[in-house]
C-alpha cells in the first residue's frame, strides 16, 4: 500500500515563517526522517554588502508554490511536504524559504527536500530587491 501523501503547508506570505511549524507539520508515526531547508537573508551578494531585502510575488505564486509542492508530495516515498516564501520587506537573517519533508529513511528525505527547494527556487515567480550599503540597488528574478 502506498502512503498517503500531503501538502500540509504551501503558502506565500508577508508574515515571518516558521521553520519549527513546517517540520511539525509534516510529522508522521512512518517517518523515520525530517529534512528541513531554511534559506535566509545573507549581508553579502557577489561581494557586495547588502543591507535588506524586498520580495515581490506574482499573484499566481502561491499557485505556483502549491503545484511544486504536490510534484514533490506525488512521490511514492515522500509522505508530508511543508514549504512557504516569504514576500515584502526583510532584514539581514531573516527567513525567506522554509521548507520541510517526510519519508521513511533520510536519504529520500533529503533527496525530496533538495527538489522541492530547487523546484521553487526555478519556478516560484518571485523577485527581490536588493539594497546595497552603497545605497544603490537592484531587482533579480528570485531563480
Amino acid at each position: 500500500m502506498s502512503p498517503v501523501v500531503e501538502v500540509l503547508i504551501g503558502v506565500v506570505t508577508d508574515q515571518p515563517l516558521d521553520l519549527a511549524a513546517h517540520e511539525a507539520a509534516v510529522s508522521d508515526r512512518r517517518a523515520g526522517a525530517v529534512v528541513s531547508f531554511q534559506g535566509v537573508v545573507r549581508d553579502h551578494d557577489h561581494g557586495r554588502a547588502v543591507t535588506l531585502l524586498e520580495y515581490e510575488g506574482h499573484p499566481t505564486a502561491e499557485a505556483v508554490l502549491r503545484e511544486v509542492a504536490a510534484e514533490i508530495a506525488a512521490d511514492p516515498e515522500v509522505y508530508a511536504v511543508a514549504v512557504s516564501h516569504r514576500i515584502g520587506r526583510l532584514e539581514i537573517g531573516d527567513p525567506a524559504l522554509v521548507a520541510a519533508v517526510s519519508t521513511a529513511h533520510r536519504a529520500a528525505a533529503f533527496a525530496a527536500c533538495a527538489r522541492l527547494v530547487d523546484e521553487v527556487k526555478a519556478r516560484l515567480p518571485i523577485w527581490k530587491r536588493q539594497v546595497f550599503a552603497d545605497g544603490t540597488e537592484e531587482w533579480v528574478n528570485c531563480p
